[in-house]
């Protein structure tokens, strides 16, 4: 089978389809599944995008992006299916997808609320937001032959304009994902982690007071990934920008993660990738209790959750104090991650959707369609 990926960002950046369809496509390569991946965004637009001002580079992107997706519309019978994660084009209504859906069936999947305004950034993006058409997703899913999300509330959005809806959740290849290697050095200062992106710098900035005050009563060092720009006043602090071949190795540096999380719309229904992968490295973590949270994290048994600052202190105290506690729910956070989260055993749902959307199907497991 043939699929067109059509996404917004080039491979290997976007951690939505990093850990969704470009996962898939890996695993089910081996299964007479062939995947080519087309981003919207060329390397001038993406150098460009998320970086202050650069307004005219930025608007010239666009329109090369646009043209190119027309420019590909000669091609679209050349697939079985086409498969969009997100949306075919960062800007306009939904009119690329009404001219693909009459050529070749549509399977769209996403992982996070589109359908809602994003929320502010600090890029200089603003005055772009218009262009984003936000409510051009019901228009996607109502064109979509199957729409694929990553949790239930993306779900009851998607079945008011398809029945054909199916949860599949953000999913971690345990076998890339190896558990952290056990700590030598028992000595050794305890690492505090965290991992994130331009846009949830901001989160991590919320837990500063906690994390300072911590400083003064617990021995610990912080490890950031995702900005080379932060640092902690008397804790000993190492920050980097975010690189994909640094994901797992900066994960087996850490002994605890943190994702403290804004109590907002936006951020309630969101998939949350990065506490899955702390987890599934055998990391224990402290989170916010937020939206999907708490069906990832059992508090106090395969990690916490923390709401108030001293909650915070309090949590992550008794991790630093006790490697023990830190083993054991490391262990029972990385056995969650497998049981419930493994892309090996959930690319089989995806292959099977995909086979029944092309008229292809075979007997294989059934997708849990909702």
């Amino acid at each position: 089978m043939k699929i067109l990926v059509l996404a917004s960002n080039p491979p290997d950046t976007s951690p939505g389809s990093r850990f969704r369809v470009e996962q898939w496509a890996k695993i089910l390569s081996s299964e007479g599944f062939s995947f080519t991946y087309v981003p919207f965004d060329d390397d001038a637009l993406y150098g460009v995008l998320y970086s202050k001002g650069k307004v005219f580079a930025k608007m010239a992107g666009m329109v090369r992006g646009v043209s190119r997706r027309i420019g590909l519309l000669r091609h679209i019978r050349d697939y079985d299916v086409i498969f969009l994660f997100q949306e075919a084009s960062r800007v306009g209504p939904a009119l690329l997808e009404r001219l693909i859906a009459r050529k070749r069936p549509i399977v769209l999947d996403f992982c996070d609320p589109i359908y809602l305004p994003p929320p502010p950034d600090s890029t200089g993006n603003q005055r772009f937001r218009f262009l984003k058409f936000v409510h051009k997703t019901a228009s996607i899913c109502r064109l979509s032959s199957h729409v694929i999300v990553g949790n239930e509330e993306l779900a009851n959005y998607a079945r008011r304009f398809n029945p054909k809806v199916t949860i599949v959740p953000i999913t971690i290849d345990m076998e890339d994902y190896r558990p952290r290697p056990v700590r030598t050095d028992v000595k050794a200062a305890v690492v505090i982690g965290w991992t994130g992106s331009y846009s949830t710098v901001p989160h991590l900035e919320t837990l500063r007071g906690a994390l300072e005050e911590l400083g003064t009563v617990r021995k610990f060092e912080m490890r950031v990934m995702g900005t080379d720009k932060f640092s902690l006043a008397g804790v000993p602090t190492a920050a980097e920008a975010w690189r994909s071949e640094r994901e797992v190795p900066f994960l087996h540096q850490c002994d605890i993660g943190i994702m403290p999380l804004p109590d907002d719309p936006w951020v309630k229904l969101r998939s949350h990738l990065k506490v899955r992968q702390f987890m599934a490295v055998g990391v224990p973590c402290v989170a916010s209790p937020v939206g999907i949270i708490g069906e990832l994290i059992q508090d106090g048994v395969n990690g916490f959750l923390a709401s108030t600052e001293q909650e915070w202190i309090e949590k992550l105290s008794s991790l630093i104090d006790d490697p023990g506690l830190r083993k054991q729910m490391g262990e029972k956070a990385r056995a969650t991650i497998a049981e419930k989260y493994s892309g090996r055993v959930w690319a089989r749902t995806v292959a099977q959707i995909l086979r029944n959307v092309a008229g292809k199907s075979e007997v294989a497991t059934t997708p849990r369609i909702s």
